[in-house]
């Protein structure tokens, strides 16, 4: 069962992807989405953000989000997927998204790449962000968070992710002032802005095999 899931995952990765209108759905009132292929060099910062699958004991599909250290920055203390900047030292962004991974969580045994969703701009940040979804070999493993950037890490079901109500609309607290914003509710979190766009996607694609 695992094996026919994993590849109709892999099938729908590579077909044609919802993109800006998933990322829509879950957007901050008042954003305006820019579409990457509109992008010029030198306008963005290339990064990648994992979306790692993988099972608990009793055989529930699972991924991980992180809870991002508190700091004077546009994404301190918020729900994101592991991830970061592309390195000059990185050969391509999915090894980018493999090395945040390791690094954030400490991601242990063989990861299996199953495909990527469409990339996402953030004007607050200038990130152009690349996801990827993959799956961990290895069942209940244990994460590791990154002291100096990662507060904690959160195991979250994927069925929390297609449940329809964990998927509400409020304000979200942003350091001194609060965003109206759709927004998950995954492990009694707030999961909102680029994170739940990319989210979106994701449980657009899963929904219809998982």
């Amino acid at each position: 069962m695992t094996a026919l899931l994993l590849n109709n995952l892999k099938t729908r990765l590579a077909s044609e992807l919802p993109g800006m209108e998933a990322h829509s759905q879950l957007a901050p009132r008042n954003r305006l989405l820019k579409n990457p292929d509109d992008l010029l060099p030198g306008e963005y910062k290339p990064s990648a953000v994992m979306i790692l699958l993988y099972r608990n004991a009793g055989g529930e599909w699972m991924f991980p989000l992180i809870q991002r250290l508190a700091y004077d920055g546009v994404h301190g203390g918020q729900m994101a997927l592991p991830g970061g900047k592309q390195e000059k030292t990185d050969l391509n962004l999915q090894q980018t998204a493999l090395r945040e991974c390791i690094e954030e969580i400490g991601v242990q045994g063989e990861i299996q790449f199953l495909g990527k969703l469409s990339p996402l701009f953030i004007p607050v940040s200038e990130y152009l962000v690349q996801p990827y979804v993959s799956f961990l070999e290895q069942d209940e493993p244990v994460f590791k968070a990154q002291v100096t950037e990662v507060e904690a890490v959160y195991s979250v079901k994927l069925s929390e992710l297609l449940n329809e109500q964990n998927l509400n609309q409020g304000s979200v607290k942003v350091r001194d002032y609060s965003v109206l914003t759709p927004y998950f509710l995954l492990e009694n979190k707030q999961v909102w802005g680029a994170t739940a766009m990319i989210l979106n996607e994701m449980r657009a694609l899963v929904k219809p095999i998982f």
